[in-house]
């Protein structure tokens, strides 16, 4: 499954690539940018590492990851992916997105919510799309809850963090049933 260019008037999200991870190389390494994640990502062999495992799950079709240019601010703003693909099940999960401070709360993810929501259920025809957030990570879970999300459950300590403390995941999605209603009252006009 090749990952394909995804746009709108605000966002382009281009396939993630070896040739062009460095261009978020220092927006990585801003202070706890993926604090809630158990990636690390803040040196650039950190993040080298990172893209290739992300290309490693390209290859193998359980994952299509993204590098993010905010058009607005003629920029690349930090990386996202679709992951865990299951293909028999109609099941993917986005993730992995972190973008830099100075891009948050801009609508930039926002844009790229809607694109790939868009492109998961209308091009690939998935019946669901899934999301899990750390449960101390609200900023994140409040995110997904705006654009329709809804909590299945929480996870309980299942997953090891760097810095030795196990997580609790808490596990949103979308339902195909829902989209149109979440496109046509959340992304209007996107």
């Amino acid at each position: 499954m090749k990952t394909p260019i995804l746009e709108n008037n605000r966002v382009k999200l281009l396939p993630l690539s070896l040739e062009n991870y460095t261009h978020v190389i220092d927006i990585a390494k801003q202070d706890k940018l993926v604090q809630y994640s158990p990636s690390k990502i803040d040196t650039p062999k950190d993040l080298e590492i990172y893209v290739k495992t992300a290309l490693e799950r390209a290859e193998a079709n359980k994952a299509m990851p993204f590098i993010i240019f905010d058009k607005e601010k003629q920029t690349y703003a930090g990386c996202t992916r679709y992951g865990f693909i299951n293909t028999t099940n109609k099941v993917l999960y986005i993730g992995w997105t972190w973008i830099g401070r100075e891009f948050q709360s801009t609508g930039l993810n926002m844009n790229m919510k809607f694109l790939m929501l868009q492109y998961a259920f209308e091009t690939l025809k998935f019946d669901k799309v899934g999301f899990t957030i750390d449960e101390r990570n609200i900023r994140s879970r409040k995110a997904v809850e705006k654009i329709g999300g809804t909590l299945e459950g929480i996870l309980r300590n299942d997953v090891l963090m760097p810095d030795g403390f196990k997580r609790s995941t808490c596990c949103y999605s979308i339902l195909i049933e829902e989209w149109d209603t979440i496109k046509t009252s959340i992304f209007k006009g996107f």
